[in-house]
């Protein structure tokens, strides 16, 4: 406890402070009751595809069909857990937001500082800051002494901010200096309350996929009915018993359901967030997996994604010397310098610097020690062959005046080796440079390109000597423009969202392809939190699917808002990571470009799938339609046709699931937002399932001419196409995979229903001979076959 003697600083008494917190409740971000794990559940099993499944699993009890009956009863407990998991992301945003803040502040009371509780600070107290110490309130400063503040997290501004007056907000850093504030905001009045009040506000949206197949859950249901009530009155007609025909039409209607369809998407999905997370993304909610495949357009934060997030010199000028680059990246001393004639310059810039570099770590990365912009005028000195200690030790600091927002500058003075003084300024170019100074023009060269340009200058006897100047900046990744074109070429639109100068990000965005001269509209900059929320907003009201990264505090509301967040997982913000739905665990932006194409291949499997199991249950459905009117009056029976959608929809279909990314999958745009999950497969699904019925009725009425047991090759023949119709759609001719071992036991089963006399009675088919055998498989190969020949065309 320290008694303070600056004026301001009496601060309230403790009796006024006690009222205040009475009266605006203590520092914390208030948590908005939640619904029970009941309420959630509830509202997950009224979703139109959870009802759909609750309708098969009643079916699928009323027939006895335990297996369906089963494993519809755990994908719908699994997509519900799914759901409530998303839900719960708010809240574990809002913990870390309340987690973020500071736990303890140095308030002044009746006089006297003392660290108190964080939740304790009302408005009207007087709070000290020193380097470290995180903000735990708004307030206006009231003193200020070379302060500055790391606000990144709020506003996503690259660099330190120098404070020299104005407001503090809570959550930020405090990174030099020290000062004082009263506090004008608290709780959920201060900054952080008021993105958790965003965050709060957000719902949980539906995936692409999810909405699709609710539309499509829909029309297969009606379909469904439909037909199962013409079948059954067409077997009325003929005069079948009732039982028989109530039977015959629900099975019908659940081979006309895929049932199977979530069990292929869960798994699909699970094994697509194993992939991604060998590729260094994390999925915290697996639907994110599959929006992914559908997102048109990414906005994406500039500092540490497309860029290095650290600062770097890459040119340099003097009067005598000219312009040079500097090569090399991050905080390695490896480069060079592409020129002659800096010595002084580089020697000035580590003099008249508070930084340093410090050797690597465990990690084996070298370390910076103060402000990045400095930190990056030692590494530069260090490519110029100069040793920062031994410029020091030579050069004395005997004098400095830090550097202040005001002036724009910082003087240090030294004793020289020949016992002279050496006088370095550094600072701002208009400051600086005089007005004539040719050099004004490299200044306008370089600014325009996104440079943050410093001025060095040496007082001599005649005046001021300029020295040169070093533009520095937060370069691109390595690979950020490779990643930006392939993203192009996959039809994903990139934006990019930042709180720095237009100047730089605009530069920033035409160094790695973003932008171009036709086209400068990609770009938002000086961003605030609640503009992000806008622009993600703004554009999935256009119709787009919207995936958004970032790191920072600012950013969690529009990672909730977004379709699909994206967090990084190395320098990002725990608020951030608990308000996203995948984490980069490497910050690098090629990673979403191999999450999406991840979730392309789930999207292209689940459409796979579709158009085999929807041809297949249209073909079963025609075969019983037409079947009595070429002379079949029971093309097949209740248990025969859900032994054939078991068969084909079980292991088969789930695993064109797991199929691999057919080649150029990424070289296509994705499906359209307003798409439906069958947009231009209809024609495919339908021509498909006719040449399978085709194929099955003609063998059927073959066999029916020739006085066989034409039932049992209708059984055989129908189940054996649509077997042959999966091999047909496999991703790629490499390899042998899970699909073709699932393909290769439906086979088997599929034909022991007819050769093995237990299956045989069960289902009541009678074996063929082995003439006839040949002639129905040769048969069954055709529907493949065209399948296969169509997609190579």
């Amino acid at each position: 406890m320290t008694q303070t003697t600056e004026a301001h600083a009496f601060g309230l008494s403790e009796a006024d402070a006690a009222d205040a917190l009475n009266r605006c409740g203590r520092n914390i971000i208030p948590e908005p009751r939640r619904p029970g794990v009941v309420s959630r559940a509830a509202a997950q099993l009224r979703d139109p595809m959870i009802m759909l499944l609750l309708a098969a699993m009643v079916l699928s009890t009323a027939l006895g069909d335990v297996t369906d009956t089963v494993v519809i009863a755990v994908v719908v407990v699994l997509n519900t857990a799914v759901g409530i998991i998303q839900e719960l992301r708010a809240e574990r945003a809002l913990a870390a937001l309340r987690r973020l803040s500071a736990p303890t502040a140095r308030v002044v009371r009746d006089g006297v500082a003392a660290q108190r509780p964080a939740e304790d600070v009302v408005p009207g107290d007087v709070v000290l800051l020193e380097a470290g110490d995180i903000v735990s309130a708004d307030g206006e400063l009231l003193s200020h002494h070379h302060l500055q503040v790391d606000e990144a997290a709020l506003t996503g501004e690259s660099v330190p901010v120098d404070k020299d007056g104005g407001e503090v907000q809570a959550g930020t850093v405090v990174t030099r200096g020290r000062g004082a504030f009263r506090v004008t905001r608290t709780g959920a009045d201060s900054a952080l309350g008021r993105i958790a009040a965003l965050l709060d506000g957000q719902g949980t949206r539906p995936t692409p996929l999810q909405r699709r197949l609710a539309a499509l859950g829909r029309l297969l249901a009606v379909a469904a009915v439909g037909l199962s009530a013409l079948v059954a009155a067409i077997g009325l007609v003929q005069g079948r018993p009732l039982g028989e025909v109530a039977l015959t039409g629900i099975s019908l209607a659940v081979a006309a359901v895929p049932e199977s369809l979530p069990a292929v998407v869960t798994l699909a999905l699970a094994l697509g967030a194993h992939r991604m997370a060998r590729r260094a993304a994390v999925v915290r909610a697996l639907p994110a997996v599959e929006t992914l495949g559908s997102v048109t357009v990414l906005a994406a934060d500039k500092t540490g994604t497309l860029t290095q997030n650290r600062m770097l010199v890459e040119r340099l000028w003097t009067p005598e010397g000219g312009e040079a680059t500097v090569t090399g990246s991050g905080y390695d001393p490896a480069g060079a310098i592409a020129g002659t004639g800096f010595g002084d310059l580089l020697r000035d810039a580590v003099l008249c610097n508070d930084a340093d570099l410090l050797p690597p770590g465990p990690d084996g990365g070298w370390r910076p020690a103060g402000d990045p912009t400095e930190v990056a005028l030692v590494v530069a000195a260090a490519k110029g062959g100069l040793d920062t200690d031994d410029v020091r030790a030579a050069h004395p600091r005997v004098a400095e005046i830090p550097f202040e927002s005001a002036t724009k500058r910082m003087t240090t003075t030294h004793t020289a080796p020949d016992g002279g003084l050496l006088e370095i300024t550094k600072g701002a170019p208009e400051v600086l440079l005089p007005a004539d100074d040719p050099a004004h023009a490299v200044v306008r060269g370089w600014t325009a390109q996104g440079y943050r340009v410093l001025a060095v200058a040496e007082r001599v006897a005649g005046g001021q000597r300029t020295v040169g100047m070093v533009a520095i900046t937060d370069p691109p990744r390595p690979d950020a423009a490779d990643t930006v074109a392939e993203f192009r070429r996959a039809g994903v639109h990139l934006l990019m969202i930042t709180g720095d100068h237009p100047d730089t990000a605009h530069a920033i965005a035409a160094r790695v392809g973003i932008t171009t001269e036709t086209d400068s509209d990609s770009v938002y900059a000086r961003v605030q939190p609640e503009q992000k929320l806008d622009i993600v907003a703004d554009w999935q009201r256009r119709g787009h699917i919207v995936a958004m990264t970032g790191d920072g505090v600012n950013d969690a509301p529009a990672l909730r808002r977004a379709d699909i967040g994206i967090a990084m997982g190395g320098d990002g913000t725990e608020v951030a990571r608990q308000a996203a739905d995948l984490v980069l665990t490497d910050d690098n932006l090629r990673t979403v470009a191999h999450a999406i194409e991840e979730g392309r291949r789930i999207h292209a499997n689940v459409r796979t799938f579709l158009r085999y199991a929807l041809s297949g249950g249209a073909a079963e459905i025609a075969v019983m339609l037409l079947g009595p009117l070429i002379g079949l009056a029971v093309p097949l029976l209740p248990a025969q046709i859900l032994w054939i959608n078991m068969l084909t929809h079980g292991l088969p279909g789930v695993a064109i699931g797991a199929e691999p990314a057919s080649p150029g999958l990424m070289r296509r745009p994705p499906l359209a937002p307003g798409a439906a999950i069958l947009s231009g497969l209809w024609g495919r699904v339908a021509w498909t399932g006719a040449l399978i019925a085709a194929v099955t009725l003609a063998v059927g009425w073959w066999m029916a001419e020739t006085g066989k047991p034409w039932q049992s090759a209708v059984f055989l023949c129908l189940g054996l196409a649509q077997l042959a119709v999966a091999v047909a759609l496999r991703a790629s001719d490499r390899g042998l995979r899970f699909l073709d071992a699932a393909i290769a036991g439906a086979v088997i089963l599929h034909v022991a229903a007819v050769f093995l006399p237990p299956l045989a009675g069960f289902l009541g088919t009678e074996p063929l001979a082995m003439t006839d055998t040949l002639i129905v498989c040769a048969a069954a190969v055709i529907p493949g076959v065209a399948v296969r020949l169509t997609r190579k065309r």
